[in-house]
């Protein structure tokens, strides 16, 4: 039985290959269109000054040369077309029909402003061809044509062109490199922005929320038998709700003004812990705070995502296990700030926004977060160190 094998040959490349494909590629068309007319302004100088000076002696030879030249010079510098190596060659033959032998002649010049439009414009392989091109092409000016030491002025100049073209190049590669790397920089600053706005509005929105309902729940139970208990539960509420609504306009800059005083979203810190724990004490919640150790100096940005982290666990107490005890912990140890947050009762079931959330915190300040059950509640534990590692890095 005959079996057939297919075997893949590796596609074989030659420089051919390599030369031909960077060739059909157009100048650049990023670059100016300064830098064009400009080089086109240069060969026609060039070789005008290079007619004037063949006439009247070899006035065919130079007026037709320098007609050749200007004329594939103009798609080139201002055109682009593909193959520009092409109609540099050509406008080099006829440089070479108007100057021939004479390495006095400013038609030479036209050569190194093409020689250098390549190196500038097209993919590297091509311009250093046009300057090897150009050495021979002088080289043999020199050893077969006419003797004299000019030509080795123009190997120079024709060189020093195409390096410099090169140079200018590499830098306009780093010029374009850096205004992408900044609008990505800009992208990323943005989504982060967005990220932290929506950080906020959710810890926000929800522990007021969370809080005016269990203010509502208890109006609701107490209406009937209690009328005080239930209309002070209400103002409650409402006044949460305000609250609410005030801190969300802060925090999407709708109140930042440089006329009123360039209001700053709301950065709540330790401080603010008691204050919110008897928010859930009001509206009937079961909730202890205990704060260890000397807390005073902390940074404000670790002492804010403290209360966030706070927060947001609060809430979710208040959520999904209703009526449970919540021992809330935060201890300063060895450098670093403990957070413990502990319901007795069962977790339940939610998006997860709160708890990536409290993690994206933790993390932008270099620290952990871990949450799960823990005996028959509910554990969320978070180190932070006293000074966020970036500040850190800084000193």
């Amino acid at each position: 039985m005959n079996i057939s094998r297919s075997t893949s040959r590796p596609v074989r490349r030659t420089i051919i290959d390599v030369f031909y494909k960077a060739a059909a590629q157009p100048v650049d068309r990023s670059l100016s269109p300064m830098y064009g007319r400009f080089g086109q302004a240069a060969v026609i100088g060039f070789v005008a000054v290079g007619v004037a000076t063949e006439l009247p002696g070899r006035a065919a030879l130079a007026i037709g040369g320098g007609a050749l030249a200007v004329a594939a010079a103009i798609p080139l510098f201002l055109r682009r077309p593909r193959f520009p190596i092409a109609f540099a060659v050509v406008s080099t033959a006829g440089i070479v029909l108007l100057a021939n032998g004479d390495p006095g002649s400013l038609g030479w010049f036209g050569i190194c402003v093409l020689g250098g439009w390549c190196a500038l414009g097209a993919p590297t392989v091509v311009g250093v061809t046009y300057w090897i091109a150009n050495i021979a092409l002088i080289g043999a000016e020199w050893a077969l044509a006419v003797h004299d030491p000019g030509w080795g002025a123009w190997m120079a100049g024709t060189t020093f062109t195409v390096l410099a073209a090169l140079l200018i190049r590499h830098q306009l590669t780093l010029v374009q490199q850096m205004r992408e790397l900044q609008a990505d920089l800009a992208q990323r600053s943005r989504i982060e922005e967005r990220s932290r706005i929506a950080r906020d509005l959710h810890d926000v929105i929800a522990h007021s929320l969370t809080v005016s309902l269990l203010h509502v729940s208890s109006a609701r139970l107490a209406v009937e038998h209690d009328p005080e208990d239930a209309a002070r539960a209400l103002a409650d509420a409402e006044r949460l709700t305000r609250q609410s609504l005030a801190d969300v306009r802060v925090t999407v800059g709708l109140l930042r003004s440089p006329d009123d005083g360039g209001l700053a979203p709301p950065a709540p810190g330790l401080g603010d812990l008691p204050r919110l724990v008897e928010e859930l004490r009001a509206a009937q919640a079961d909730v202890s705070l205990v704060v260890d150790g000397d807390l005073d100096d902390l940074p404000a940005t670790t002492a804010s995502t403290v209360y966030r982290i706070v927060q947001e666990s609060l809430t979710n107490a208040a959520r999904h296990a209703p009526g449970s005890r919540v021992e809330v912990h935060v201890a300063a140890r060895d450098g670093h700030v403990d957070v413990d947050i502990e319901s007795s009762g069962s977790a339940g079931t939610g998006s997860g926004m709160g708890l990536t959330s409290m993690k994206e915190r933790a993390a932008a300040v270099g620290g952990t977060l871990n949450a799960g059950p823990e005996g028959n509640g509910w554990l969320v534990h978070a180190s932070l160190p006293r000074v966020p590692h970036s500040s850190a890095g800084a000193s």
